[in-house]
């Protein structure tokens, strides 16, 4: 299953208490304070790693408690610290306060870290409190309880391009086609359920990283269909591609599956209209698309650069979009990026290559 958000409560360790104690040995009568003080508790830290596709890790957790520090000891023993607690989250997570939902941080970077909650210091033993004036102290300090926080972590993906049609616009064929992710793909709507991650690479050594998201309907602004789970996914991208149908096999209108996914986006964030797009004009295969895709080209005032005509499933005109992909979006050397280790067990959940 992929899971973009969960809501935890975390909590730091103890500090350690110090202690009384008193150095006892036959020649020296006046042996003094020797308590020592206590470890500092462990702090939870948080950690972007590409190599972690999703937050299906906290699932089904929702205390996460960090290791408390040792009380101190004779002899100025210093108790044991707490071990950090690192938690691995996915570049493009957002940490949220899970009441006021205010951002206390946004991972968009392999290896960003943030201490989230610090551990409570150490308690002083007796010793710390010896003076001239007072060589026999009985005192001693507990350590203090560490930093907790109730936060919701809600992933975003961090995409160069991504794909955004009506269910069963060919989405998931073209992103099999083009990035060779093993995609579900069915003639029927929804057969995307969760959305999948692939790189477009170049014989140069540069790739580019595609999102498919679940098809969008009318309404999905408020929550209709898979709703605006999904429409977050693609804030991120620096280009959207509309994937249009345009055969009009199962009767529906491409200009008007164009302008409900423009006014989806709109309704969600406005913001996202202001994008570099595309326009991918699927199933030109099919009897009867051609008349629709001039009625397209004529009615929508659009850049014809901006618009492409392909089939998807046929490799027709794909060779074209690839390469304006790469003159499009970001690029990024695969040299330069951590390989990707592909774990078995999530397959299925959350295509990445």
């Amino acid at each position: 299953m992929f899971i973009d958000s969960v809501t935890l409560t975390l909590a730091a360790g103890k500090g350690g208490n110090g202690v009384v104690a008193w150095r006892r040995e036959k020649y020296i009568p006046k042996g003094g304070p020797t308590g020592g003080n206590g470890g500092r508790g462990a702090s939870i830290i948080l950690r972007a790693d590409n190599q972690v596709p999703s937050l299906e890790g906290m699932r089904n957790k929702r205390i996460i408690k960090a290791d408390n520090g040792m009380p101190g000891g004779a002899n100025l023993s210093q108790g044991r610290s707490g071990k950090d607690l690192i938690i691995t989250i996915p570049c493009g997570t957002l940490v949220k306060d899970s009441k006021t939902k205010e951002v206390l941080f946004d991972f968009v970077e392999h290896g960003q870290e943030w201490i989230i909650c610090r551990g409570g210091k150490g308690g002083k033993g007796n010793h710390h409190f010896k003076s001239p004036t007072h060589q026999a102290p009985n005192t001693y300090t507990e350590g203090t309880s560490g930093e907790s926080k109730d936060v919701e972590l809600e992933l975003k993906l961090i995409a160069d391009v991504g794909l955004l049609g009506m269910p069963n616009a060919g989405k998931s064929t073209l992103m099999s086609k083009i990035t060779y992710v093993p995609v579900k793909v069915a003639p029927y709507p929804f057969t995307t359920l969760h959305p999948n991650l692939g790189f477009v690479q170049y014989r140069d050594g540069t790739r580019v990283l595609v999102a498919d998201v679940p098809g969008i309907i009318k309404d999905a602004h408020v929550n209709k269909g898979l709703g605006i789970s999904f429409l977050k996914h693609i804030e991120r991208t620096s280009l959207i591609v509309y994937v249009i149908d345009v055969s009009g096999f199962e009767g529906r209108d491409p200009l008007e599956d164009y302008e409900i996914l423009k006014n989806e986006l709109k309704e969600y964030n406005e913001d996202m209209l202001q994008k570099p797009f595309l326009v991918v004009l699927n199933k030109m295969d099919i009897e009867g698309a051609e008349e629709n895709i001039e009625r397209f080209k004529k009615e929508i005032a659009i850049d014809p650069s901006q618009v492409f005509t392909i089939s998807a499933k046929e490799r027709q005109g794909l060779d074209l979009l690839i390469d304006t992909l790469k003159a499009a979006a970001p690029q990024k050397k695969i040299e330069e990026e951590l390989s990707v280790v592909l774990d078995e067990e999530l397959i299925n959940d959350f295509q990445l290559v």
